[in-house]
């Protein structure tokens, strides 16, 4: 099968809604979009009940609530700044975020990173099917199993039908994020003396740094996937635009969700643990509006976990098609993907509901150290050593310049994920160096620069020969 298209299949698919692209380039004939749906997806993704439990944990393990919320604005524009610049790789090269990772570690060589981007959306999805089916449970007067079994039915409808679909979807969670945080934020400020919630003003420079790490973590987590929802955008758009839709869409939405989850977390003390949802929606005070903040929350986490989903599709995709020698996917396929992806973390939702939250903020935050190098080289790779020029053939192709197995880049990750390990401070893995910061994890922040310095200075180790400009499908450099 061609990997590409006549002008004319190309035009036809890029205007109807169900996406016919996986992994493959995307066309200049198929291009479209503006980069304010950048902002609506990452504004609207984020106004949603997963965002607000992980605000309110930095209260929950012991933080205040002036500190919590600068310690997580602070996280949110340091993990957002690295996310965005990973969202210009989009349209620039036409490419989802994972097939990137081949020109560093190699067409085999990206398994490694993929394979734990596949466990981590799993694990997403898995929260997000917690909360939502508990909420849908609600809205419809059935079961949690019953719900969680719904809504992962949904999200592979949306997850098949692809990128017009998720943007589209994005739009309307913002209207409906908007409307509902507007409300939750109304009722807590005309039932609460926030004046009292504030003077909770005590300095903890550990509980400063959770707070920083929860919301870099947050945003860091999405950089494996960020570029497949901007890939679409025409290659000629303005890499400031994108760089800004994205970031604020992201910083703006985040924050409001993690600032109610510290705000209320605050007010409802050990209440608020373990029954996040019910609470809540205990704010809407009538029948009426409970339902209403019940759907709030069904719909923002169909928008959240729909991402997750599409992502981990996109992830395992890239996984078999570099050992397949595959461009494109048959739409059998993506239906099958797609479906054991969900599957799988529908499974995880039903078999571990009553603890789960909990242990997946440590998982979070112990997986960052895998995904910190990886961003680092890939980042460091692109705009400084390869100076964003991508030979995108090569990519498919594992006897090409990329080669199978890139030893110099893995090997450079592999240093940057062992350099983290003195300095993390999780419930899952205390490192031995982290009495250097009084207890603090700053493993993120060592790792990143680190690994970026490393690769950066021993990049000549690295024989393969670069392009001198872009290399795009039946075209010459350019």
């Amino acid at each position: 099968m061609s990997s590409f298209s006549s002008a004319e299949e190309q035009s036809r698919k890029g205007s109807r809604l169900t996406e016919s692209r996986s992994i493959d380039y995307i066309p200049d004939g198929e291009r479209h979009g503006h980069p304010f749906s950048q902002f609506t997806l990452w504004f609207g993704g984020n106004l949603q009940i997963t965002a607000i439990v992980t605000g309110a944990l930095a209260v929950v393990l012991g933080g205040d609530v002036v500190w919590s919320l600068v310690g997580l604005f602070v996280g949110q524009i340091l993990g957002a700044s690295i996310m965005s610049f990973h969202a210009l790789q989009g349209p620039r090269l036409g490419l989802p975020q994972m097939i990137i990772t081949r020109a560093q570690f190699g067409v085999y060589g990206a398994v490694i990173p993929l394979v734990l981007v596949c466990i981590m959306y799993i694990g997403f999805s898995a929260s997000g099917t917690v909360l939502a089916g508990q909420a849908m449970a609600r809205l419809l007067s059935i079961s949690d199993a019953s719900g969680m079994i719904l809504f992962s039915a949904i999200i592979i409808v949306i997850a098949v039908l692809g990128y017009r679909v998720i943007h589209k979807l994005g739009k309307v969670a913002s209207i409906v994020g908007v409307l509902a945080f507007a409300w939750l934020f109304g009722s807590l400020l005309l039932n609460t003396d926030l004046t009292a919630i504030m003077q909770n003003n005590h300095f903890s420079m550990p509980m400063f740094l959770l707070a920083v790490s929860l919301s870099s973590s947050w945003q860091i987590a999405f950089c494996p996937y960020v570029s497949d929802y901007s890939r679409y955008l025409p290659r000629n758009v303005s890499g400031p635009k994108v760089f800004f839709s994205v970031f604020s869409g992201t910083v703006l939405g985040t924050q409001a969700s993690m600032t109610l989850g510290v705000i209320t977390a605050a007010i409802a003390g050990s209440a608020f643990s373990g029954h996040e949802v019910g609470y809540i929606v205990g704010l809407g005070k009538t029948e009426t509006m409970a339902m209403l903040i019940y759907f709030a929350i069904c719909f923002g986490k169909i928008t959240f976990t729909t991402l997750n989903a599409y992502g981990s599709f996109m992830s395992l995709t890239t996984i078999v098609s570099g050992f397949r020698k595959q461009v494109t996917l048959s739409q059998k396929n993506r239906i099958l993907f797609v479906v054991l992806m969900v599957a799988a973390s529908c499974i995880i939702a039903l078999l571990s509901e009553p603890a789960f939250l909990k242990h997946f903020t440590h998982f979070l935050l112990f997986l960052l150290a895998f995904f910190v190098p990886w961003s680092a080289i890939g980042l460091t790779d692109y705009y400084l050593i390869s100076c964003r020029a991508v030979d995108i053939t090569a990519l498919f192709d594992a006897d090409k310049r990329y080669g199978r197995w890139n030893l110099f880049g893995i090997g450079v990750y592999i240093v940057g994920v062992l350099i983290q390990l003195p300095f993390i401070e999780n419930p899952l893995f205390h490192g031995s160096l982290t009495w250097l910061f009084a207890g603090n994890d700053v493993s993120w922040i060592i790792g990143w620069f680190a690994t970026a310095i490393l690769y950066y200075g021993l990049h000549r180790l690295d024989k393969r020969v670069l392009p001198a400009a872009t290399v795009y499908p039946n075209s010459s450099a350019r």
